[in-house]
């Protein structure tokens, strides 16, 4: 288990993960072994006229400890928002959850970097 090297990156692949929000905190990235992901851009979409709140939480210890990105974050109805406008880099076996309004949806940008 070894942080990938930025510099001897043999492929670089863009994704991108959406899903409905849910009450209870849900896991929605999970760094595998021996990869590192840039999370370029999060964006939390309310599709109901009142406003929601979206809570997204960070671990970096393989989900021992969370760290909130956001927290109580309102959402105005009927609107989009973006979290994260610059980029984050996620190392092996670090987590992203969300909870929040069950009217929410998200978005999240990201490229898996591999140096096997």
């Amino acid at each position: 288990m070894a942080t990938p090297n930025i510099v001897n990156v043999t492929s670089i692949n863009g994704a991108l993960i959406a899903g409905s929000v849910t009450g209870s905190p849900a896991t929605i990235i999970d760094v595998p072994d021996n990869k590192l992901y840039k999370i370029n851009t999060i964006h939390i979409a309310n599709h109901t006229t009142s406003a929601q709140t979206v809570y997204i939480e960070v671990s970096v210890d393989n989900g021992s400890t969370y760290f909130y990105l956001t927290s109580n974050l309102s959402v105005p109805g009927s609107s989009a928002i973006l979290v994260l406008a610059n980029p984050m880099y996620m190392d092996e076996t670090d987590l992203m959850r969300i909870s929040g309004g069950t009217s929410l949806d998200y978005f999240v940008s990201y490229e898996i970097l591999d140096d096997a």
